[in-house]
């Protein structure tokens, strides 16, 4: 048998061993650019008899023409990771062909230097004066080459080692000073490394392959359809009030504060819009006044607020304003309630502040998959002179689609008004809806002597002189004696007057009590996220307003009903509860949250929570006299001795800390801010003094717990054993005893990275044994006192104790927090926004649908949906529904895009939760109600 010494490298390739695959200069993707004069592949270089399989390209072109064609659509679609793979493998497994001509397909190397077999006088002239030839150098090249090559490519194993795998790989060739027996039987590492990235080589060249099909090879009809069907709406989810890492709730934060400062009696934009009205009679301004639903027999029309939060709980409101009708039992009857011909939305369009990305996706984007936009629709166009009717359409009031109307609520109000008038009153639809709406306020004629007010509130909680002066003449010249008005603004000042025991809203109640004189038979707002309705009790003295209803249930997170439960007195009026969704019980019910899913709903959360507690313990640590706790020999002496060691701690902070002082006088005061200032200082300082209270010891407790667990640890020597490098101790000990080094390549590697090389891994390692740096830290500290270590070394003490401390804070605070709110909310009835904004829930939605009847009554229901689907698919009857073209949505039978993905759907599932009737003013009776 030849040796495979002799063989030349090529004949690897066909070794009688039975390799199967070729040696790497085959198959390499650039081999030839070793033979460049030559059209044949290299294989038939050697044996001419194998002649490759060439597939055929069938096409219509000339081949090369075909192929070029092919290369080009690829190349078109390939993705630049692709490529670069590509490259990168080509690349490598040329460098290997290159080892591989220099070096060998050597697995063993003995040493085998220039100077054992060669000629002594060679020696002795290499050696004389003449010797820095450039033969000389070239010999010591060679050396150089030798040792290169039998340091880089030690062995990486042996056949017996993959016994799979032995008939797969190409062996190394045995260089020994004398014959060799036969080939080697260790695996090449310049093999290895070539198989692995021509591996890589192939895998990006199927994926390629692949990819550049599927994107010249366009799916069918079918399978698009199917891809339709999978799709799903990309809403956004509930805001997350209480994220420490949101930017939006900091430029909500931040646009609070600059339109406080600087729109309050400052800048109003209300009072731009009177300076730009057309006229200066108010009673003919188009701008505020519109009156072409007045000569309609009926009306119908919806109210809705507080909608722009969680995309599934607004498209599930917007999908039932938008249906034809909707199908629900009155009274133990079927009812067909028709779409409103008019919706009217109190405010509060998207959270947490206005801005194009806000109003677009929190807003306009679940009323557009709702109620299509028409055709011609375009978000970007700026409606300069309204309204824009539609095309066949000469007047408003031959329209017979829905219309909206809108007023701004105070989140509008925290960029001034600037998003709400760009996108409100510069538009011209709201998905299906049309927007003739010009100005933030204005008036509705409606039929039968029915009348709507939509006040402006701004961030006053009042209409401003301008806004005043509109609706008293409109009531002085244009509403009659018997006319009805309903009032529309954002908050409901008659409750939160109540709740926070103050009075705001003066110009509106001027207005109603003055120059509406018991006309006002309805008030609504939005603001609060329920549903309540107050009627007034029969008595002699005037009724300024017949009804109060609160409906803030369009998609924001709920609000609790049970607070309000005591109101009963507005205006010199006693009033009674009529209805209240959701109920007192289930409104008490659902704070009890707080503690159950208050760090589920906010996990954000812990961000704050687990780095305000680090900083009330900071000066703590570490805790070196624990002996006596450890000592004690029962459970009750470990207790008290436990229990006095934190009251020492807590002393202790006041008295000489300086880190933990300063956070915990700032907790206390963060803390009665907090408490809301309905109640009396006295109150605040002790609700807030006990909240601090606990979660001060709270920390001292976690803190103190995980001192006791290093010191248990290193009293059992499971800790600080061998400095700070125990770890990658025990991987150097590993890495001797499993992968040893006979050619003392990681020495050299040592030396060729000055040092990096092991000092990267040790530093590393050293990051990720947390509990041994805590634990030698602690002692060294101990030992020597804290002024004794750098400051990199406290650094790196503080923050492996801050990763183990916030790991076991955070379910902590999230606790103490949420329970604290619980307490709140059902003993005191304060908090009921915080502590209902940290629930988030998205059930209980609702609004409200209005009839006026050809007799002048007004009839009204309230709608309500329990549980909001999470997941939605494309509604069949929406997709396969004949259209005309340019046909408007609202004739459509199935106008709303999709539907519930599960049982049951809220267009089945709503339910009437109020129903009653206003009756319209006649001269003998005027303030019928029932």
């Amino acid at each position: 048998m030849v040796s495979s010494s002799s063989m030349p490298p090529w004949h690897l390739a066909f070794h009688p061993r039975g390799y199967s695959l070729p040696h790497p200069l085959l198959l390499s993707s650039s081999s030839s650019a070793f033979f460049p004069s030559h059209g044949k592949p290299f294989i038939q270089l050697i044996h001419p008899q194998i002649k490759p399989k060439v597939p055929r390209i069938r096409s219509s072109f000339p081949p090369p023409a075909a192929a070029s064609l092919r290369r080009r659509q690829l190349r078109q679609h390939r993705p630049p990771h692709s490529r670069a793979a590509n490259e990168t493998a080509q690349v490598i497994s040329i460098a290997c062909c290159v080892f591989y001509s220099h070096c060998g397909n050597r697995a063993v190397h003995k040493s085998k230097t220039f100077g054992r077999n060669s000629d002594p006088n060679l020696l002795a002239f290499l050696e004389n004066e003449k010797g820095t030839t450039w033969i000389s150098n070239f010999l010591r090249m060679n050396e150089l080459k030798d040792q290169i090559c039998s340091s880089w490519f030690a062995p990486v194993g042996s056949a017996s080692d993959y016994p799979l795998l032995s008939k797969w790989v190409i062996y190394g060739e045995l260089v020994c000073s004398g014959s060799c027996a036969g080939p080697s039987d260790e695996i090449s590492p310049l093999y290895s490394l070539w198989a692995t990235f021509v591996g890589l080589y192939i895998a990006n060249f199927v994926v390629e392959r692949s990819t550049g099909w599927a994107l010249t090879h366009p799916s069918t009809v079918l399978e698009d359809e199917k891809l339709k069907r999978q799709m799903k709406p990309d809403f956004l989810d509930m805001v997350p009030w209480y994220s420490g890492t949101s930017a939006d709730l900091f430029k909500t934060a931040f646009d609070l504060m600059v339109s406080v400062t600087l729109f309050v009696g400052r800048f109003d934009m209300r009072m731009m819009q009177a300076a730009m009205k057309r006229t200066t009679d108010e009673t003919q301004n188009d701008d505020l006044l519109y009156d072409y639903f007045n000569e309609r027999e009926d009306l119908w029309f919806d109210f809705v607020a507080d909608t722009g939060d969680g995309g599934n709980s607004s498209y599930t409101v917007a999908r039932l304003l938008a249906q034809p009708s909707i199908q629900t039992v009155i009274g133990g009857s079927m009812h067909t309630l028709p779409r409103g011909n008019l919706l009217l939305i109190g405010g509060d369009l998207a959270y947490p502040n206005p801005s194009s990305f806000t109003y677009e996706r929190r807003f306009f984007t679940p009323f557009e998959y709702a109620l299509q936009p028409p055709p011609w629709y375009r978000p970007e166009h700026i409606a300069l002179d309204k309204p824009e009717v539609p095309c066949g359409v000469s007047d408003m009031k031959e329209y017979d689609g829905p219309q909206c109307f809108i007023i701004p609520g105070n989140h509008d109000w925290f960029d001034g008004l600037h998003t709400f008038m760009r996108y409100i009153c510069h538009k011209s639809w709201l998905g299906g809806w049309f927007l003739p709406q010009k100005k933030s306020y204005f008036a509705l004629q409606l039929p039968k002597g029915w009348w709507i007010f939509g006040l402006d509130l701004a961030l006053h909680g009042d209409i401003d002189v301008y806004q005043f002066k509109f609706f008293a003449e409109l009531c002085r010249n244009k509403i009659g004696e018997n006319d009805s008005v309903i009032v529309v603004t954002h908050e409901p000042n008659w409750l939160l007057d109540w709740y926070w025991k103050e009075t705001t809203g003066k110009n509106v109640s001027h207005l109603i009590q003055e120059y509406l004189s018991g006309r006002c038979k309805l008030r609504m707002a939005g603001d609060l996220h329920h549903f309540m309705r107050h009627s007034a009790n029969w008595s002699d003295n005037p009724i300024f307003v017949q009804h109060l209803l609160i409906n803030g249930c369009g998609g924001a997170f709920l609000h609790p009903t049970h607070v309000f439960k005591n109101f009963e007195k507005f205006a010199g009026t006693t009033y009674e509860c009529k209805a209240a969704y959701p109920s007192y019980d289930d409104s008490s019910g659902i704070a009890l949250g707080n503690i159950l899913k208050f760090r589920k709903k906010n996990w954000q959360f812990d961000t704050i929570g687990g780095f305000i507690y680090f900083i009330l313990v900071f000066s703590m640590f570490p805790q070196c006299n624990l002996a006596h706790i450890l000592n004690e020999e029962t459970w009750p002496g470990r207790l008290k001795s436990f229990s006095s060691t934190i009251w020492s701690a807590l002393l202790y902070i006041f008295e000489h800390s300086y880190v933990s002082s300063v956070g915990s006088i700032t907790l206390l005061l963060a803390s009665y801010s907090f408490v809301p200032s309905k109640l009396s200082r006295r109150k605040r300082a002790i609700i807030g003094g006990l909240h601090v209270l606990t979660h001060l010891t709270a920390a001292l407790l976690l803190m103190l717990l995980l001192e006791l667990g290093i010191e248990l640890c290193i009293r059992n020597h499971l800790l600080a054993t061998s400095g700070y490098h125990t770890l990658y101790d025990w991987y150097r000990s590993m890495e001797s005893e499993h992968f040893p080094d006979p050619t003392g390549l990681r020495a050299r590697l040592e030396q060729w990275t000055l040092g990096l090389y092991p000092a990267c891994i040790k530093y590393l390692m050293s990051a990720f044994d947390v509990p041994e740096v805590m634990a030698v830290t602690r002692i060294n500290i101990c030992k020597n006192g804290m002024m004794s270590l750098s400051r990199s070394v406290l650094m790196m003490y503080y923050t492996s104790v801050f990763i183990y401390f916030w790991i076991f804070s955070t379910p902590v605070v999230s606790l103490i927090f949420g329970s604290y709110l619980y307490i709140c909310i059902n003993w005191f009835h304060i908090h009921f926004d915080e502590a209902f904004s940290s629930l988030r829930i998205a059930n209980y939605k609702s609004f409200t649908r209005f009839h006026i009847k050809k007799d002048g009554d007004l009839e009204i229901f309230t709608l309500a949906v329990d549980k909001v689907p999470k997941d939605w698919k494309l509604d069949p009857k929406w997709e396969t529904e004949v259209r005309r073209p340019h046909q408007l949505s609202h004739h459509w039978k199935q106008p709303s895009k999709w539907r519930s993905a599960s049982s049951p759907d809220p267009v089945r599932s709503v339910r009437v939760v109020d129903h009653f009737t206003i009756a319209r003013t006649r001269t003998s009776d005027p303030n019928t109600s029932c």
